[in-house]
């Protein structure tokens, strides 16, 4: 697992601004959505292409928080990066400048319909309830790459726990946008992976200053667990 380590300095300027610790720990289940960024096998078998071994350590977490989200009345939905010919039609410039020619070829073959690399980790528990959609961008909320902001505002959804990989890149894109799209955000210290700690521990600290709540796993199941306690709409019971 990373060693999360938040920067004191942006707490303490945090602290300054809100006044308390977590600003959504009043979770109302029935606006909740816990969305699972590509937990894939691309990402979390070991070899893969796109490996992120902490990505397979972060699977137990995950699905502590998809029970809590099931058992508070919540919906889990789980996103899975694919390339097809729309990805190729409209969104060349990733793979064309950012990958060689010999990664390209084997990021399209990983993250292609029906490839074993496509799949949802073997570890995730998925059931009956759950959903699971295809996005095409980092962030599923960019216009074109998936039916997700659709699916959400069909629920009443407002909150999105975000868990997942890889932190600095489609977890954190997404909580962007969420954020902006007008979404209360979660994000998930210690359910969310990167390459490395210091790729990890700045995501964590951009999104506490500026973009979303940045909890524990123990610490959100803690919130949903209490949540038929306490009226969101008031705070009291």
């Amino acid at each position: 697992m990373h060693t999360i380590s938040l920067d004191p300095e942006v707490l303490r300027r945090v602290s300054t601004w809100r006044e308390v610790e977590h600003v959504f720990h009043q979770i109302d289940p029935a606006k909740t959505a816990h969305l699972v960024i590509d937990m894939q096998n691309a990402f979390t078998a070991p070899g893969s292409e796109m490996e992120v071994p902490v990505a397979r350590e972060i699977v137990p977490n995950i699905n502590t928080i998809s029970r809590a989200v099931r058992a508070a009345g919540g919906v889990n939905l789980f996103a899975q990066m694919t390339i097809d010919a729309e990805t190729d039609r409209n969104w060349s410039v990733w793979l064309r400048y950012f990958c060689d020619a010999e990664r390209r070829e084997a990021t399209r073959e990983a993250l292609r319909h029906g490839s074993d690399g496509h799949a949802l980790d073997p570890g995730l528990e998925v059931l009956d309830g759950d959903v699971l959609f295809d996005k095409r961008r980092y962030s599923p909320l960019v216009p074109g790459a998936s039916d997700l902001h659709v699916m959400l505002a069909e629920r009443g959804i407002d909150t999105l726990i975000i868990t997942g990989t890889v932190t600095n890149c489609c977890c954190e894109s997404t909580a962007r946008d969420a954020m902006q799209m007008d979404y209360r955000v979660i994000f998930i210290s210690d359910s969310t992976a990167a390459l490395s700690d210091s790729d990890h521990n700045a995501s964590l600290n951009n999104m506490v200053s500026i973009f979303a709540d940045v909890m524990s796993t123990s610490e959100v199941v803690e919130f949903l667990e209490h949540s038929a306690d306490v009226s969101p709409s008031t705070g009291v019971g």
